[in-house]
């Protein structure tokens, strides 16, 4: 194994290898056991994996090339890809070739997975490792037996906060961002799926851990339906390397969301009441036995709404949000379709697929709603080939800036896919 210093101090500035912090104010001193030191700097920023001191060493295996048990192929999937998918996977399979990073932009149930494995199979082939990460936990859960199915000769791993998964040095790793804060130099491509997604986007020591997990001599695919505008700017004027998928596999255009305006909803809930416009469209797409999926822009608003509509016989029904120790349960109970009706806050916006479903967005003037948010919770609808249509409602007390946005996208994104021949006419 080698070693390196846990935190490097030169000419009084700090860096804490882990996890990239340099800010002065998140070092402290305090008594060492280790060194015996009264003053021993540590580091306060990623304090909740274990203090990390001056004085410690960071140990690692250096990479290294596979050469057992190489095959001409590892991809057991037998799909077909689009005309759009083959595009982006032959850029993604030469960008890996190339190691040169590249952004995969691509709408919202346009199969962005399996665009990316024979850039996958590619690092497999060639005796190398790769790591798919995400910011969020459901799309790892997601993600990772897909991965199992297709690549099913080769180890894999799942890592995230709850994982029972122990790393033992597989070649293929799926994890949360957060979990590529303890590796060096370990993966030959980093796929980073929802790239765009918080806590990866509004957190720089993150970006520091995907750099750092990466191989100096690889690169990085990065995924998303909706970068931000500095990255949009950065693909219009030549500065950064992508490719564009402006249409799903199954050749139907985007759902274009509707602006429903309910009034003064927060005034309605005071009175145990809901906008009766919203839990009569509710009441018809179930009885029309489609799943309904109904985003909130807080937790507290969602369990109020959840309390009134047990009240007007709406079961069985159930909530979902980031600090749910059930999340993952009632997620699947949505898919095998043993419950109808799914409340959630923007944890549910990305990464997950459920067949026909219905989608609205209650209060969708909220702040926590940006054009990223309801663009991905917009792309939830219409992405099974059987049931390529769907209803997304926003119902509002006023239209936003971001509602705005967000229809003005996915319409460029069904107009450029018609312009490029991806879509049916009818």
């Amino acid at each position: 194994m080698q070693q390196v210093k846990a935190i490097q101090i030169n000419e009084n500035k700090k860096l804490c290898f882990r996890c990239g912090n340099n800010q002065e104010t998140l070092f402290f001193k305090s008594p060492c056991s280790h060194c015996g030191s009264e003053e021993c700097w540590y580091c306060r920023n990623c304090i909740i994996m274990g203090k990390m001191t001056a004085c410690a060493n960071l140990f690692f295996l250096p990479s290294v090339m596979s050469t057992s048990h190489q095959r001409d192929t590892y991809l057991a999937w037998k799909g077909e890809l689009s005309p759009g998918q083959r595009v982006a996977s032959d850029k993604v399979h030469q960008a890996v070739k190339d190691r040169e990073n590249l952004l995969l932009w691509a709408v919202a149930g346009s199969g962005k997975t399996e665009m990316m494995f024979e850039g996958m199979n590619e690092v497999l082939v060639n005796g190398g490792r790769l790591c798919v990460a995400s910011p969020r936990v459901d799309v790892c859960l997601e993600l990772f037996p897909r991965l199992q199915e297709v690549f099913p000769d080769v180890d894999m791993v799942c890592l995230y906060g709850d994982s029972t998964d122990v790393y033992n040095g597989e070649r293929f790793v799926v994890a949360t961002t957060h979990q590529l804060v303890r590796f060096y130099e370990a993966f030959d491509v980093v796929f980073i799926d929802e790239v765009d997604a918080f806590p990866y986007a509004k957190d720089p020591f993150l970006e520091y851990a995907v750099k750092k997990a990466q191989l100096r001599t690889g690169c990085s695919i990065f995924i998303t339906a909706t970068p931000d505008r500095k990255w949009q700017k950065e693909c219009g004027n030549g500065k950064r390397n992508f490719v564009k998928v402006p249409a799903r596999y199954h050749r139907k255009s985007l759902p274009v969301p509707q602006k429903i305006w309910v009034g003064n909803w927060k005034k309605e809930l005071q009175k145990q009441k809901i906008p009766s416009k919203i839990h009569q469209w509710m009441r018809q797409k179930l009885s029309e036995d489609c799943p309904v999926l109904l985003f909130f822009p807080e937790i507290k608003v969602m369990l109020e709404v959840a309390s009134i509509l047990e009240h007007l016989n709406f079961e069985p029904l159930l909530t979902v949000h980031s600090a749910d120790p059930e999340r993952k349960e009632k997620v699947q109970q949505m898919r095998d379709g043993t419950i109808r009706l799914l409340l959630t806050t923007t944890i549910l916006e990305r990464g997950v697929t459920f067949t026909n479903v219905q989608v609205g967005v209650f209060g969708s003037e909220g702040r926590i709603f940006t054009e990223s948010a309801l663009v991905q919770i917009s792309g939830r609808a219409g992405r099974k080939f059987d049931y390529p249509s769907g209803d997304v409602l926003f119902f509002h007390n006023g239209v936003s800036k971001n509602m705005a946005l967000a229809i003005s996208q996915i319409k460029m994104m069904n107009q450029l896919g018609k312009r490029q021949g991806l879509l049916d006419e009818n």
